[in-house]
């Protein structure tokens, strides 16, 4: 069993990808070769059936042995996060005890879409948290991109405030630097119980939200190393470095971050690698051009060639 989450976490999450075959089916071996990967690369934990994770394509009884066979492997090295939202709370209360019996340290929430005020979203986590119970830690996915779902800062803190089992945010909103101060300003002036955050955006914005009180990362870009080493270099202070290793890896966290080709470009880096044998998508999903490996390996080149300018950690 992992350990369960809790409002410590921090560090690098990685959102891991979910390997498949040509044909579309769950790859388990690619599986146990991604969570190696990830291990070595020092990730603090992981994050599996998020949204890059390709989970609504999943059905409900391969995302069961996509879990199990997870937690299985990583064999509680590292705390491991379920992504559970669904449309339907008794789907994710089946899937969150699964994952939770499984071994799993929490799970991750996204607000259903179509929740268009403050009450209804407060109301909608009321039920979540009835449904699911006190003893499950949650951390809230805050995506508004994706889910068409705001939530303000005043209503996360009272989230917060009235549910213990709420110990983590996802923070994803864009731009979202002054969410994230002000949730951490209404902390300290409020009293209320500090959480863990952890940003997403393929940790396209990572140095300026950990100079804003973020506590590390849970994303998936394919070089999880980078994540780490950002993360750890402004925890032990040196800002400088921190920066310049990531300015390094930025085109290709940019590249990445394409509307559309993002995951496939993630995921054939990681094929590159040695981390999956297959850089499939599940249908209907992106697929790259000639063209599309051809940028891949010119910005792989080029961090390679700035990585030695910089003097190579890794």
């Amino acid at each position: 069993m992992t350990k369960r989450l809790n409002e410590d976490a921090r560090g690098v999450y990685i959102i891991s990808a979910t390997p498949f075959t040509e044909t579309g089916e769950l790859d388990l071996a690619s599986a146990d070769s991604l969570v190696e990967f990830y291990l070595e690369k020092g990730v603090t934990g992981m994050t599996i059936l998020g949204m890059m994770g390709e989970a609504p394509k999943l059905a409900p009884d391969e995302s069961v042995t996509f879990l199990e066979h997870m937690l299985n492997r990583v064999a509680g090295r590292v705390p491991l996060i379920v992504g559970v939202s669904s449309p339907g709370l008794d789907n994710m209360a089946r899937l969150c005890h699964a994952a939770m019996d499984a071994g799993a340290g929490g799970v991750m929430i996204a607000p259903a879409g179509g929740l268009t005020t403050e009450d209804k979203l407060y109301s909608y986590f009321v039920q979540v948290f009835e449904k699911l119970g006190p003893d499950i830690p949650v951390c809230y996915q805050d995506f508004p991109m994706t889910t068409g779902v705001n939530i303000s800062t005043q209503l996360f803190n009272r989230l917060v405030a009235d549910f213990p089992q709420l110990v983590m945010l996802k923070h994803e909103d864009w731009p979202g630097l002054n969410k994230l101060t002000t949730v951490r300003r209404l902390e300290s002036e409020t009293g209320t119980r500090r959480v863990s955050i952890l940003t997403g955006n393929g940790g396209l914005f990572l140095p300026m939200e950990l100079e804003r009180g973020a506590d590390g990362a849970m994303t998936g870009f394919a070089y999880p190393e980078m994540l780490v080493k950002v993360v750890d270099l402004y925890s032990a202070g040196d800002k400088q470095r921190a920066n310049d290793i990531f300015d390094a890896y930025l085109p290709l966290v940019r590249h990445e971050q394409q509307l559309g080709a993002g995951l496939a470009i993630r995921k054939e880096i990681l094929r590159r690698r040695g981390a999956i044998a297959c850089a499939a998508t599940r249908a209907p999903g992106p697929r790259l051009t000639p063209a599309d490996h051809d940028d891949v390996s010119f910005l792989s080149a080029r961090l390679e060639r700035r990585m030695e300018e910089l003097g190579n950690e890794f």
